[in-house]
């Protein structure tokens, strides 16, 4: 498995971000209209002890409903530290999108050191209401399945509560599959409990569209 200096060196860097308009359909599919794409170059880093504020100060404008469907509370400064200590222990390697200078979105990947998970690892995004619906998502993604491929991982899995849809269908856009479907799985903020759904990508496909990084 790849240390910390080996993706270290792959950032700061920037990410051709596609901003061309969607239209969002019953699938959520990203329709896009005639016309010149527009292209936009996102600068991205990874994260840092240093970077709690800007985590905290990203998750108080999220709306309540987005905070709902995070598995871990990001507002809580104590979340946000066990998140640090995750970077710290490099069991998690996280990516800060931040256009015009202001933070708009991470991804995050966490690996387990345990003999019998140490190839598989698991991968959350988020970005901002005013950032959705333009492609940072999709464009987060695709950078960290780059990440999983140069730790050299078997397979990559993210978890979101059934409910959030336009995650699901960002994941199946990315080439993502649903694994499995687990009943009142998780309680959410409010104490509701709320199933939980399993996606899954395997590396190891021929042709994956996934890619090693690059400088």
């Amino acid at each position: 498995m790849a240390t910390n200096p080996e993706i270290s060196r792959h950032y700061p860097k920037k990410i051709a971000l596609d901003e061309t308009p969607v239209q969002a359909g019953p699938q959520f599919l990203r329709l896009k209209p005639g016309g010149a794409p527009q292209i936009r170059q996102v600068p991205l880093r990874l994260m840092g002890a240093e970077d709690k504020p800007n985590i905290l100060q990203f998750a108080h404008g999220l709306p309540e409903e987005d905070l709902l469907f995070l598995r871990s509370d990001i507002s809580d400064p104590a979340a946000v530290d066990d998140w640090i200590k995750d970077l710290e222990r490099g069991t998690t390697f996280s990516l800060l999108a931040e256009p015009d200078g202001v933070l708009a979105g991470y991804a995050s990947l966490h690996v387990n050191p345990l003999r019998w998970t140490r190839k598989v690892g698991e991968i959350g995004i988020n970005t901002a209401p005013d950032w959705q619906s333009r492609g940072l998502g999709e464009g987060l993604c695709t950078e960290i399945v780059a990440l999983a491929g140069t730790l050299e991982l078997r397979k990559i899995t993210a978890q979101m509560v059934a409910d959030h849809k336009s995650a699901r269908a960002l994941f199946e856009r990315q080439g993502f599959h649903v694994e499995a479907l687990l009943p009142d799985w998780v309680e959410d903020r409010n104490g509701n409990w709320r199933d939980l759904l399993l996606m899954a990508y395997d590396l190891r496909t021929p042709g994956h569209h996934g890619r090693e990084l690059r400088h």
